[in-house]
């Protein structure tokens, strides 16, 4: 990880434009490719950031941070370095996967039926430059299929997704990979995101996968 002090300018553009004028700045370049500008104000949330996947060109006074397949492209010029320092963090310890995630993928690794078609699947923990996804699967077709797990789907969830596919979909023969959101309960934001991004959202309950209990009976109207 680099972290780097300089009073500098930096501009973004893309979906739209933003101007950071001169000043002192945080620039956090991380080994995933993502980058953070911070302020000494304004708390934990960045100036100005851009996630991973990114191509970095540094020359001169300049460092310019693209996100590949997109117009998204973030300028910094500086102007004086204050400080400028590397430090290896060793091999990633991403955060562990609380019980109930844990045992979900379990045992929908085992049955990835469960998800509510059929599914076979290739890896649990399949890895990626952004860290793992939890289940990667092949539906009844041969499609590639990404399974996110969490204990409460929420907007996070689907964003967390979304980069993984981004990812993924570079690979030519992954191309049309698609993604499933599983979890506990679900937000509707959630569900409404994930549907936009042309996710499934599936709530999936632990103790019915154990077979500890029935699922809920759901009755229809004629």
């Amino acid at each position: 990880m680099r972290l780097l002090v300089a009073r500098c300018e930096v501009r973004y553009s893309g979906r739209l434009g933003a101007v950071l004028p001169e000043a002192v700045r945080l620039l956090i370049l991380k080994a995933d490719g993502s980058v953070l500008v911070h302020d000494d104000a304004g708390g934990y949330k960045p100036l100005n950031w851009m996630t991973a996947p990114t191509v970095f060109e540094e020359g001169g006074d300049m460092i310019v941070v693209r996100k590949p397949k997109t117009e998204d492209v973030l300028e910094i010029r500086l102007v004086e370095v204050l400080s400028d320092v590397v430090h290896d963090m060793g091999e990633s310890a991403s955060l562990q996967k609380d019980g109930v995630e844990r045992h979900l993928q379990e045992e929908l690794a085992a049955v990835p039926s469960a998800l509510g078609e059929e599914l076979a699947l290739v890896k649990r923990e399949w890895p990626t430059d952004i860290g793992p996804v939890d289940l990667m699967c092949k539906d009844a077709g041969g499609e590639w299929v990404a399974v996110e797990i969490k204990r409460i789907g929420t907007i996070e969830a689907v964003e967390q997704l979304t980069r993984y596919l981004a990812f993924i979909r570079e690979d030519p023969a992954k191309a049309n990979c698609r993604g499933i959101l599983a979890a506990q309960s679900l937000k509707p934001q959630a569900v409404a995101l994930a549907e936009s991004r042309g996710f499934r959202a599936v709530e999936v309950d632990l103790a019915v996968l154990r077979g500890e209990r029935e699922p809920d009976l759901t009755l229809f109207a004629a």
